[in-house]
């Protein structure tokens, strides 16, 4: 797949973002269950993965980032970039009917510190808060925890993993900072324009791929028609067909143009 990578930041290390949109309870079990696709597909090629910040929820994860560390991390998740939506009987219904949940993925390369991204202190907005989570050791208690708002674009960026509030303020700007070069890239490239647009919706008419468990097992990209009938397999991050489809299809357009 690597061959198919040619983009300025492809190599580098990845943020990945998952929430939840449209579903409810429902939605929130479905970045839970992406989360745990996402973990795996990282584990079958020995990328370090970092957890970033995790909001929980009832039923499961409402979001999370995490930071890939690996080679062209970021080449390979910016194919999942957009709107993924679940079709299954629910197993929070009673009356066991089909429910459809929307969660939203999101990958952006993690900069080069030679890279100046402009960010405005009168631009930004900086609350603490005490991490959430499971308990345990894993979630430092303390009000450490920092929220990052950006007025101008409206992107909201958090950090809770570290011990101190300086190290998850430095870490939440390192996030913030990826998330503008992407933002602003964005506003240059008509066709990513419209990716952009589409993520604000995370609902009806703007998935990239669907995974159905009921009444039949079908994992199907939208954008490059490419399917398969194994779901479970997929769920347990068997995911690189799909991103090299993704990637070829890309490289064909670009040669095409």
């Amino acid at each position: 797949m690597v061959e198919f990578l040619g983009g300025a930041h492809d190599s580098a290390p990845a943020f990945l973002s998952i929430h939840s949109g449209a579903g409810g309870t429902e939605a929130c079990d479905w970045v839970s269950m992406l989360l745990r696709m996402y973990t795996r597909w990282c584990e079958q090629h020995a990328y370090k993965k970092t957890l970033i910040d995790i909001q929980e929820a009832e039923g499961g994860v409402k979001s999370v980032t995490l930071q890939v560390e690996g080679d062209y991390a970021y080449g390979f998740l910016k194919s999942e970039t957009g709107i993924h939506r679940l079709v299954r009987i629910s197993p929070f219904d009673a009356n066991k009917r089909r429910h459809t949940s929307f969660a939203s993925v999101f990958a952006s390369p993690v900069l080069d510190e030679q890279i100046e991204i402009d960010i405005k202190h009168e631009d930004i907005r900086i609350d603490t808060y005490r991490a959430g989570g499971a308990g345990g050791q894993k979630v430092n208690k303390t009000d450490s925890a920092v929220r990052i708002t950006h007025f101008p674009t409206g992107i909201v960026v958090q950090c809770q993993n570290e011990r101190s509030q300086f190290s998850n303020k430095a870490t939440a700007m390192k996030v913030l900072r990826s998330r503008l070069y992407e933002y602003f890239k964005d506003q240059q490239d008509e066709e990513k324009k419209k990716v952009e647009s589409e993520k604000k919706d995370i609902s009806w008419g703007n998935q990239i791929r669907s995974y159905v468990f009921q009444p039949y097992n079908l994992v199907k990209d939208h954008r490059t028609k490419h399917e398969t009938g194994n779901i479970q397999a997929v769920m347990d991050g068997k995911i690189d067909q799909f991103i090299e489809a993704y990637l070829h299809s890309v490289w064909i357009k670009g040669q095409s143009s």
